[in-house]
């Protein structure tokens, strides 16, 4: 199973060692720093910027209700236009053939997908036009399902990674809404061919990411609630789990949570993780372990455990024995943490590893834990809702 795991993070050729930047710059906007922005980032040497993003780092958990606050943007709008890949490598070369045959014959059907203006701004226009493929689900009696999943895809998926699992969750009667995270297909910027602006070794980028993916869930609330929505779920993978675990912490909102893959510090899956090494080559030669556990704290779970805890919450933590990118301890911990801070969660360990999760037979039986954990809850809710 190593061996194949190891196999499977290594084809993409395409990933880039690129170098340590603090990305101070990007802190600028943010609630906490509030105008006091160094004038000259340029004059931090390594000890300083790191200094100030782990100060600030802690600032930012202690007051996360306010950075990861935002306005309901006002331009929601739905769009109709045939589903595009996004590959994200070379191997995928077959499925852009096949789809564009399917383009010219008719058989590709288009789809409808959620847009509207991020409320976080990047330097990256097609970036901030946020982008969800709306999948509704309809009643016995034909009417809009009032349960609703937003759906986020592991990290570099393409636009049509997931899309199984959302027609899934409509057989369940439950609609979907599946996100393209920052930097991810259809918003990823045209200069790079991976989604690398998501997790790099720029400090400051990674962090923002992660505060806009999480605001772009909460807005995407907003609109559900406008489609007549009542009842909320999250479903997310790999970097999805942890964007849609703080996403819930921070809003009572979301209360079914399927979590595919699951980690306590954002920083141990890229210091340890196989499919990372290309961050950490640049990072090591400036800091160890825990001190990149500080500079990423404010968009790691283990900050917002107890804020999670806090609201009511179904959860279910799958995760993979032979895991070489989310390490088994990792999942294990937060299997710990849950238990600790008496979480209703149920956790499944599958006899794989995070890219074979990917793989026959392994994604159906996923699947099925994902599909059937999520209907079980939203049923569970309205049983005790009723009594």
């Amino acid at each position: 199973m190593f061996a194949w795991e190891t196999h499977l993070t290594t084809r993409d050729t395409n990933r880039i060692v690129r170098p340590l930047e603090w990305g101070i710059e990007w802190t600028r906007s943010w609630p906490q720093v509030n105008g006091n922005f160094p004038l000259s980032a340029s004059e931090f040497d390594n000890a300083r910027a790191e200094q100030y993003f782990s100060e600030l780092n802690r600032q930012v958990v202690q007051d996360s209700d306010r950075f990861f606050s935002y306005e309901t943007p006002t331009d929601f709008y739905l769009e109709e236009r045939l589903p595009e890949l996004f590959p994200t490598n070379m191997r995928q070369q077959k499925q852009l053939e096949k789809l564009a045959k399917m383009s010219k014959t008719g058989k590709l059907k288009p789809a409808q997908f959620l847009r509207f203006t991020s409320p976080v701004r990047t330097p990256y226009p097609e970036n901030d036009v946020v982008n969800a493929r709306w999948f509704p689900a309809f009643d016995r009696e034909g009417k809009p399902s009032k349960k609703a999943v937003v759906v986020l895809p592991q990290w570099n998926a393409d636009a049509f990674s997931h899309n199984a699992l959302c027609a899934v969750m409509n057989r369940y009667g439950v609609s979907a809404l599946r996100l393209s995270k920052p930097y991810h297909d259809i918003r990823r910027p045209s200069e790079i061919e991976r989604s690398d602006y998501a997790v790099s070794a720029n400090i400051g980028r990674t962090l923002d990411s992660c505060r806009q993916g999480v605001i772009d869930i909460r807005c995407c609330l907003d609109w559900l609630e406008t489609q007549g929505c009542q009842r909320f779920g999250i479903l997310g993978t790999s970097l999805g789990s942890c964007y849609a675990f703080i996403a819930s912490a921070h809003d009572a909102r979301i209360e079914v949570n399927a979590f595919n893959h699951a980690s306590t510090y954002f920083g141990d899956v890229v210091w340890t993780g196989q499919s990372t090494r290309h961050i950490r080559a640049a990072l090591e030669n400036v800091m160890d372990l825990e001190r990149l556990r500080q500079v990423w704290l404010a968009i790691s779970p283990v900050a917002y455990m107890r804020k999670f805890a806090a609201h009511r919450k179904k959860v279910l933590v799958v995760y993979a024995k032979y895991d070489l990118t989310f390490l088994r301890q990792l999942s294990e911990e937060v299997v710990r943490l849950f238990r600790e801070h008496d979480v209703d969660f149920k956790a499944v360990a599958m006899p794989c590893g995070h890219y074979t999760v990917g793989e026959i037979p392994f994604k159906f039986i996923d699947g099925w834990h994902l599909g059937w954990f999520i209907y079980s809850a939203f049923r569970g809710l309205e049983r005790e809702s009723s009594c």
